[in-house]
């Protein structure tokens, strides 16, 4: 049999030449390691950025805009090629039927909903005037959506716009712009001049300049009563138990009420374009990393196949075929690939703990944040693909010089003509 005597002289090739063997063992190694390193990073910062995009706005979000104008009566009634100097009916937006359009979701959307009218408006305190996103909400539907998370709020939070009175949630950056704090009385004008006085009852900080500086809530009922729109909401969240869902119940939704659903996906399509092509980037700059691993390789196998010669030529003259010669060199070539890709697991893993452990701290603005750490992801498939790629760089290292060797005929190695 011949396969363990190739074996056997592919482990006297490769252990005979120990300084070239622990190059390319190395070589290997560190590509592999470095590539499992990278991919954990790469990962871990997409699924890091994917978790807060989810976790900082709703899966569905469903506004009083149409995808598509709507067609006007005219032109049902007309039959024309074109209508000229139509001018369309100004409606006031809004969803006018909210009690409708909840029945019509409630049913069978698989998660939590809320309704809200969003509208603009300036809180004047101490002869400061700041605009403002006004958003009035149900504090028990506002809290399942997560419109602010809990541990953002510094003081009070979504229930206490339910005690009593106007009450008030603004970010800390505005509070702190107008000189107020938690129990300050400010005014709020609405776009329509309507003014009311409301009481700071929740502080809270997103860490986001443009939420915690220019958006304040307060309970449904009175957002419409301070724009003059009583019984009528123009944004709903949905927060659904498997974010993947959104796009088909966006598309159902828009479909059952006509109103435009944008699911999360859709409203962050060029991030998740970017993040594609960052990934291909980073997995090319990984396979280039290998195939610079399997020059090393091919470089080592080379010399071993020129030195070898004359042995080939007494292998072929005992009978040994051109695919045992081919055979015995890719087995040299795998055999680096094995044993750097198993040293480049134990490299990838310990880079991954060394960087799991760096702690930083971000600071904004002049005010320190919580410290934080590099996000990572531990996949056994980085490891996998790491190891398949060295591999593969390893055996082609390999195949190429065997070819060659297996080519040469006993006769010309022997007269020294190669």
């Amino acid at each position: 049999m011949k396969v363990p005597v190739v074996l056997d002289l592919a482990r006297s090739h490769v252990l005979g030449r120990g300084r070239q063997t622990l190059v390319a063992v190395l070589s290997v190694a560190l590509g592999v390691g470095f590539s499992i390193a990278m991919a954990a990073l790469m990962q871990g910062g997409e699924d890091d950025m994917i978790e807060q995009m989810v976790n900082a706005m709703p899966h569905v979000r469903i506004t009083d805009e149409f995808r598509h104008a709507r067609r006007q009566p005219v032109q049902d009634r007309f039959d024309a090629v074109a209508i000229a100097g139509l001018r369309p009916k100004e409606d006031r937006r809004g969803i006018l039927n909210p009690v409708e359009v909840r029945a019509r979701l409630s049913g069978w959307v698989p998660g939590s909903l809320a309704w809200s009218l969003r509208t603009q408006g300036v809180v004047r305190y101490a002869g400061r005037d700041q605009g403002l996103t006004l958003v009035g909400i149900e504090p028990d539907q506002a809290q399942a959506v997560a419109a602010i998370k809990p541990e953002e709020f510094i003081a009070g939070d979504f229930q206490s716009l339910a005690f009593g009175g106007n009450n008030l949630v603004v970010g800390d950056r505005l509070a702190e712009k107008l000189g107020a704090r938690l129990g300050t009385t400010v005014s709020l004008v609405s776009a329509t001049g309507e003014s009311r006085s409301f009481k700071i009852t929740g502080l809270f900080h997103t860490g986001t300049t443009a939420r915690d500086e220019g958006e304040g809530y307060v309970l449904l009922t009175k957002a419409q009563t301070l724009s003059d729109r009583p019984n009528v909401i123009n944004d709903i969240r949905l927060r659904l138990a498997d974010p993947a869902l959104a796009p088909e119940v966006a598309r159902r939704a828009e479909r059952r009420i006509g109103y435009k659903a944008v699911a999360w996906q859709e409203a962050n399509e060029s991030l998740l374009e970017a993040l594609v092509v960052r990934n291909v980037i980073m997995y090319t700059v990984v396979g280039a990393i290998l195939v610079v691993a399997g020059f090393g390789i091919f470089n080592i196998i080379s010399t071993i196949t020129h030195e070898k010669s004359r042995d080939i030529a007494i292998l072929k003259s005992l009978g040994f075929t051109e695919r045992d010669i081919r055979r015995l060199f890719v087995a040299e070539g795998v055999a680096f690939g094995v044993a750097g890709s198993v040293i480049g697991w134990m490299i990838g893993a310990l880079l991954c703990v060394a960087m799991s452990m760096v702690r930083f701290e971000l600071s904004g603005a002049g005010v320190a944040q919580e410290m934080t750490h590099l996000p990572l992801a531990w996949n056994v498939w980085h490891y996998l693909v790491a190891a398949g790629c060295a591999l593969a760089s390893a055996s082609m290292a390999g195949y190429l010089p065997a070819r060659r060797a297996a080519r040469l005929h006993p006769v010309d190695i022997i007269r020294g003509a190669s």
